[in-house]
């Protein structure tokens, strides 16, 4: 259907005006979205003006404050280890979670416990007798528990960032406040050597029991590659793919130029059999036999002789002739080296002729043969890539444990203190190396004033990028804006990926899945009158996931019962067949090109039993003359009648014409937008060039969505949830069941 009037083209000058004129009022929940985007703005701006609010502030008689931060690895050194290591578990330990706090927690609580600080707050208190409990009436450990609590009260421990703990103390003194930073860095730097010489060695333990089995694995996918390789005579499947192609090109031309002598050959066969039924004298000039040298000099002699023999009648009796050299018996002879001659270039031909047509059936043969070894090849190729994997995968993590064990080994052999000092050491510098600061009643109240006007002022700074940043960033942002159906709302991937039991996650990738059996329900249900049998899927620019909405609509289609068709038309930047695990061999630019026929290039797609794929194939140097020919319109018919749903992965519709030349020939074009990513001003341009056009355009699809979960996700969640907690049920089956009817419905009326 060319341009149907049944899918009128929704945009007009109305709408446009959309994009450059909001509504009137104030919609809270854009405010609160823009708000959430832009938090970290609005923590940047009020930490700015609470900071200067503080520095402008009167100081109230000071006290002093000191701090310095310390640089702390993990506790033990085993857990450095195995925390860089990709295959274990730690490694995918989020910074912040629940493990990671109790760790820090559980550090701070050993650095202020009496085994580290006692020894401190002795030599403290001999310098400095207030630290001193000397009530007389109290028992000896009383007096030292009181001196311990008053001293840790003003001794304050935190994780500033990932692997800092900062250590603060305050005190009236400001003497003492150096004293105790000085002596409490070095006990805490004295604790950490004392730790790391223990945990070290466990460490070189571990890692050289973990190496071993990766040491077996790389050496099995070692000779397993290499096997492999002697035994199909390659290096690469892909080259060697693209130098069986190129010789069955070759050989193929040499065929048809073969074919080309022997039908000469053949048609130059008969034309010499008819001209050997006539009289040597009564064949015309050009005759096959005429280009014989030999023949043609023995038919001038016998005309001579019959010349001769004409003239001698005239003069002489048949008995004279008979005297005269004997004229007739001579030309007997040469008549008969005629016939010989004549059947010696007719052996000639026969034998010419059957020579070529072995060497037709046997390039045939070879050409046959060539193309079951790229089928097979393609068998191979999966094969090579799997080992190429887990050899890739095994190297890795024993590079990772060998550079660990060797980084291991180096740090036995030193003695220096794992963890560092961020500030320099008070012993080998001024007093001023540690930063001791007065906070006094002012500078609190002007800090809490400073962060009530930043917070203001970054909500209001937060409004106002967000405002020229000119996205979209909700699915209702854009349905409002370009007045288009919107044909489905697609979540970003990760938002589904966050919920932790395995049932709930099982239950997500269901639910994600039935977001394309919506979408295509709401594209059938478009064609109520017509059906909908090929459509085109585009985006205004790169990276809105067009590819992506391509393949799980063609997956979902499929799932339904439905014959799908999937045409990788993106003949710029060909990237389909590498996501449904294809290769690239052959494709749509080889069947325009080279009149291939395109039932021998599709694959059948190991998504889904129904798929089938059409890559693109080599890039052609001008794709836009390949999709405007001729033979790409009478492709597109071929296929629109062999499948009952054809799709089209096109580039982006701004600055190509791809996607107006294959749409122009469908039932229409759906459009993919990547919300949070694509303007305002680029989504305009790609809809005016639509509608200028005249390219009919079914609706859009909100990708990458990162709103609430919709009301679907919610059901199917709820659903597992509830069914898990009674019995375990195979989600697939169950999602398989619950499918409605409609679409088995459907395919009878159509195919019955």
């Amino acid at each position: 259907m060319l341009k149907s009037d049944k899918y009128p083209h929704p945009l007009s000058q109305a709408n446009a005006a959309q994009f450059n004129n909001d509504e009137g009022g104030l919609n809270l929940g854009h405010v609160g979205a823009a708000l959430r985007r832009r938090a970290f703005l609005i923590a940047g701006v009020t930490g700015v003006v609470a900071t200067g609010a503080v520095m402008n502030a009167k100081n109230d008689p000071p006290v002093y404050q000191g701090k310095f931060d310390i640089l702390t690895k993990p506790v033990t050194g085993e857990s450095q280890v195995v925390s860089n290591v990709p295959q274990t578990i730690s490694s995918q330990e989020q910074i912040g979670s629940p493990e990671t706090s109790k760790q820090v927690q559980t550090t701070i609580q050993v650095l202020q416990s009496p085994g580290v600080l006692v020894p401190v707050l002795e030599k403290l208190q001999a310098k400095y007798p207030e630290l001193r409990m000397d009530d007389p009436d109290l028992p000896e450990f009383k007096r030292k528990q009181i001196a311990f609590e008053a001293f840790t009260r003003n001794l304050s421990i935190v994780s500033a960032k990932q692997d800092i703990l900062e250590v603060q103390y305050t005190h009236p003194n400001e003497a003492l406040v150096r004293d105790v930073l000085n002596l409490v860095s070095k006990a805490y730097l004295d604790y950490s050597l004392k730790e790391r010489q223990e945990d070290v060695n466990q460490a070189i333990n571990f890692v050289t029991k973990q190496k071993a089995p990766l040491e077996e694995r790389v050496k099995l996918w070692q000779g397993r590659l290499q096997r492999l390789r002697q035994r199909e005579e390659f290096v690469d499947p892909q080259q060697k793919a693209q130098q069986i192609s190129g010789y069955i090109s070759a050989l193929t031309q040499q065929r048809l130029d073969n074919r080309v002598q022997y039908e000469q050959m053949v048609a130059k066969n008969q034309d010499l059999q008819r001209e050997l039924v006539q009289q040597p004298t009564d064949r015309v000039g050009n005759s096959i036999l005429s280009e014989n040298a030999r023949y043609q000099k023995i038919l001038d002699q016998v005309q001579e002789l019959d010349i001769q023999i004409k003239k001698d009648s005239a003069i002489f009796t048949d008995e004279g002739l008979m005297n005269r050299g004997r004229l007739p018996e001579k030309r007997a002879n040469l008549v008969q080296m005629l016939q010989q001659e004549e059947q010696r270039v007719l052996r000639d031909f026969q034998s010419r002729i059957s020579e070529l047509a072995a060497r037709d059936r046997a390039l045939e043969t070879k050409i046959t043969n060539l193309n079951k070894y790229i089928e097979n090849l393609a068998t191979v190729s999966r094969e090579y890539d799997n080992i190429q994997r887990e050899l890739q995968v095994a190297s890795e993590g024993l590079n990772q444990f060998l550079t660990k064990q060797q980084a291991l080994q180096i740090e036995i052999a030193q003695r220096q203190q794992p963890w560092k000092l961020l500030n320099p050491s008070p012993v080998e510098v001024k007093p001023e190396a540690f930063k001791v600061d007065a906070f006094s009643e002012s500078a609190k109240t002007s800090l809490a004033l400073g962060g009530m006007l930043g917070l203001l002022l970054g909500v209001g700074a937060a409004l106002v990028v967000d405002k020229l940043s000119n996205v979209f960033y909700t699915s209702k942002e854009l349905k409002e804006t370009t007045r288009l159906p919107l044909l489905g709302v697609v979540p970003l991937r990760k938002e589904l990926g966050a919920l932790q039991p395995q049932a709930v996650q099982q239950a997500s990738r269901t639910s994600f899945f039935e977001v394309f059996r919506s979408l295509y329900t709401n594209i059938l249900l478009l064609g109520s009158d017509s059906p909908i049998r090929s459509l085109v899927i585009s985006s205004a620019g790169q990276g809105d996931g067009k590819s992506t909405v391509s393949i799980q609509l063609a997956q979902a289609a499929a799932a339904m019962g439905q014959r799908v068709l999937l045409v990788d038309a993106n003949l710029r930047c060909p990237t389909l067949h590498n996501r449904v695990g294809l290769m690239n061999i052959q494709g749509l630019t080889d069947v325009i090109s080279q009149d291939l026929d395109w039932t021998n290039v599709i694959e059948r797609s190991p998504l889904e039993n129904n798929l089938y794929v059409l890559s693109a194939g080599p890039i052609p140097p001008d794709s836009v003359r390949l999709l405007a020919s001729q033979k790409m319109q009478d492709l597109m018919d071929e296929l629109h009648a062999a499948f009952d749903l054809v799709i089209y992965d096109t580039p982006p519709v701004v600055g190509f014409a791809d996607a107006y030349l294959l749409a122009a020939n469908t039932n229409g074009m759906v459009l993919v937008a990547g919300l949070g990513k694509i303007k305002r001003s680029v989504l305009q341009q790609a809809l005016e060039e639509i509608q200028i056009s005249g390219t009919p355009i079914l609706g859009m699809v909100a990708n990458k969505s990162k709103d609430a979960t919709p009301s679907t996700y919610s059901y199917y969640q709820q659903y597992y949830r509830q069914s898990m907690s009674a019995e375990t049920i195979d989600v697939d089956d169950e999602v398989e069941e619950t499918t409605p009817t409609t679409f088995s419905s459907l395919r009878k009326i159509k195919r019955g």
